[in-house]
């Protein structure tokens, strides 16, 4: 997750090709003539710039300057040389007070205009002066329009003088448009913003980039960062802990054998035990769990949760019987989760939905267990139109919105 930024090379191509342009500039006025005695003193500047003479080049324009008499032509082509000799030798003030009254100028062509301001912007990014740069590339943009390049360029500028919430304005700004252009935004851009948003601790905006790069460039590091987010998040309640090693495992993100251990104990305090004997098999399966000096104590606990999972399926339809009866629908929801788990997968979500109707305590986490059943039963389609119907701004809608996520990443069963 390291950002890259852009190299300015570009910068040093229109400070070589400066006196080119402005010379190009004014072919428009071809019926001007130069003063003669301006003329060879801008003659002369021009063979001490060739010969990187710069003091030299610039005692004649000086005296080019001092001509009376001078045109308006005249003193516009002094200022196109005596830019060109404080762009190629590092005069920033000067460079800059010339460019600007060449910019002014009826007689500098548009695109010229553009090249000069990129100029101005670029010599002060190259010389880490980003409050200069950032005002240079901002006046481009208000100046001459759009350009990627430049808005690039000015994030740069703002970040790295550390100003963090106009960096994410334009980040944000280029990211929103090419999503409306139904085309894919950089990694590095989306890096950028998330960046940004780190560090002015935009929680819920970070959460949403990092769900655009997991979506456009699913890399475990962005669902491990989605997923730190969620688990530092201290809106968790406590009854979500298990729809969190949920997602963790779907993601990819267990891989210690106690993460897979204490998943499966929490299922099985939550009473779904066969959804614990899932993290038992799935740790066995990628070889975290079954071996070294832990291996006994798993082997007990698995044994302890499949008794658990028998005494369940034993009891289940006088758990039924019994959760009808109750008043509200918490208890018919595990049951028919439970159903769902010992392969009853019909039955199981018909008492979820039941449940659901009769009330539960939270709907949004009742939501997210039948979009979990529903997505264990094989129904992916039905499993993200219920994680869809999860709401509020809590734990349980980021934990639906990741689940919808990591389903739309793969094909849907029915």
């Amino acid at each position: 997750m390291t950002l890259r930024f852009i190299r300015l090379s570009f910068a040093i191509r229109v400070l070589c090709l400066a006196p080119l342009c402005l010379t190009a500039a004014s072919a428009a006025y071809a019926e001007d003539n130069l003063n003669p005695a301006v003329a060879k003193s801008l003659e002369a500047a021009g063979n001490a710039l060739s010969a990187h003479n710069y003091t030299e080049a610039m005692q004649c324009v000086t005296t080019a300057d001092g001509v009376s008499g001078k045109t308006d032509y005249d003193s516009y082509v002094i200022e196109q040389m005596r830019g060109a000799i404080a762009a190629q030798s590092g005069d920033r003030a000067v460079m800059q007070s010339s460019y600007d009254k060449l910019i002014a100028s009826s007689r500098t062509p548009r695109d010229t205009k553009a090249q000069l301001l990129q100029a101005e912007a670029t010599v002060a990014y190259t010389a880490k002066d980003y409050a200069a740069a950032a005002v240079g590339f901002e006046r481009y943009l208000k100046q001459i329009g759009p350009n990627a390049d430049i808005e690039k360029y000015l994030i740069q500028a703002y970040y790295l003088q550390k100003d963090y919430a106009n960096a994410a304005r334009v980040q944000k700004k280029l990211i929103d448009e090419t999503l409306q252009a139904k085309k894919l935004p950089s990694e590095n851009e989306l890096l950028m913003l998330a960046s940004c948003q780190t560090q002015l601790k935009d929680a819920a905006g970070q959460m949403h980039t990092y769900t655009l790069l997991a979506t456009y460039y699913p890399k475990p590091d962005y669902w491990a960062q989605l997923l730190h987010s969620l688990v530092v998040n201290d809106r968790l309640p406590s009854a979500l802990q298990l729809d969190v090693y949920r997602i963790r495992l779907a993601a990819g993100n267990l891989k210690l054998a106690s993460d897979f251990i204490d998943a499966a104990e929490v299922a099985t305090q939550v009473g779904l035990p066969k959804v614990g004997l899932v993290f038992l098999s799935q740790g066995n399966a990628l070889g975290v769990l079954g071996k070294g000096p832990g291996a006994d104590r798993e082997v007990k606990l698995r044994n302890f949760i499949n008794a658990a999972a028998d005494r369940k399926q034993a009891s289940i339809a006088a758990d039924e019987a019994s959760a009808l009866k109750a008043k509200s629908g918490g208890q018919l929801l595990l049951v028919g989760y439970n159903y769902v788990s010992f392969g009853q997968a019909d039955k199981g979500l018909s008492l979820m939905k039941q449940a659901i109707e009769k009330g539960v305590t939270d709907s949004d986490i009742a939501h997210l267990r039948l979009g979990e059943a529903q997505m264990d039963a094989g129904h992916t389609a039905d499993a993200i139109a219920t994680f869809q119907t999860v709401g509020g701004d809590g734990a349980a809608h980021d934990i639906a919105e990741l689940w919808i996520l990591k389903l739309k990443a793969a094909p849907a069963n029915k």
